[in-house]
């Protein structure tokens, strides 16, 4: 009985440490697996973070949200152009600068106030927001600026550009409301308040702007404290066609560029018109070769 209990425990022996074999193995065998998923579950969050990236930020080019930080470096380079970029250029290849009015007074807070009325789908707009956010940088300061472009289905389609919804203006010279009543697909954005509403109605119909129907002012409509009147692009917007937000804010301090030519230019006649608005100040500003060349372009009130 003795022997048999020993052979009985040997083989108690010989099973448990085979179990443990298979217990070990199945322990290897889950930890492998457990890595494996593990590491799928990695490169899945990855590509779920890359995808909410991609979704996040879009394509600037094609009209969708653009980060904080890619707006900031395309304005900061469209606000920083050098003086003497602008001494070279004059009025540039301006084909449709400031006219002269004699308008309503229209100011806030003891300033003479600049009014913009536009709208994102706009590509005349498009093409003009560039030369405004340029020129009233050398009279205050812009924050948010935000960058969009045009409408895929008009003329121009697509056209890269800045956005004045959402946006501030500050500046001891001028107080300036810029007004996207839609977005690019031409949904609702901003309202106008009444009183600007009133001179967006006056003022954008014939005889200040030939050729504009009742009811249906003329984009993009800037409005120079009752001095000047802007209605149109000053320039052609096709200039833009096929550049991306930083290639254009790049063109602009390149004298030779088309699209310097083209936005530098107006600038400078935006600039001028706005010298008028301050008594010439500030005299650095008012003074400058590039703005002074452009004063000649601007036409006088009739």
């Amino acid at each position: 009985m003795a022997q048999r209990t020993a052979k009985q425990r040997r083989a108690d022996n010989a099973r448990q440490a085979k179990l443990a074999q298979l217990k070990a193995a199945e322990r290897r065998r889950r930890a492998r697996v457990i890595g494996s998923l593990g590491a799928v579950g990695v490169i899945i969050v990855i590509v779920l973070i890359m995808v909410g990236i991609k979704l996040g930020t879009g394509n600037s080019d094609n009209g969708a949200a653009v980060s904080d930080a890619g707006a900031g470096r395309v304005v900061g380079k469209v606000t920083s152009v050098p003086a003497g970029v602008f001494a070279k250029i004059g009025a540039g290849s301006v084909s449709n600068p400031p006219k002269g009015i004699n308008g309503t007074s229209l100011t806030e807070n003891g300033k003479p106030k600049i009014l913009y009325v536009g709208g994102e789908f706009c590509p005349y707009c498009a093409a003009e927001r560039w030369a405004v956010v340029a020129a009233l940088s050398r009279f205050g300061t812009w924050s948010n600026v935000g960058l969009t472009s045009s409408s895929s289905t008009d003329v121009f389609p697509n056209t890269p550009t800045l956005s004045f919804h959402g946006a501030s203006y500050s500046s001891d010279y001028v107080a300036f409301a810029g007004y996207e009543t839609t977005d690019r697909n031409q949904q609702p954005l901003d309202s106008l308040p009444s009183a600007d509403k009133k001179i967006l109605n006056k003022y954008g119909v014939e005889p200040y702007v030939p050729g504009a129907q009742p009811g249906q002012p003329p984009i993009p409509f800037i409005y120079f404290g009752g001095k000047f009147l802007s209605s149109g692009a000053s320039y052609d917007p096709g200039v833009l066609k096929g550049l991306t937000h930083a290639q254009v804010a790049k063109a602009m301090h390149d004298p030779s560029s088309d699209v310097a030519k083209a936005v530098d230019g107006s600038a400078n006649t935006i600039t001028a018109a706005v010298c008028r608005l301050t008594g010439n100040k500030p005299a650095n500003v008012c003074s400058a070769t590039g703005v002074q060349a452009a004063a000649s372009k601007l036409q006088p009130a009739s």
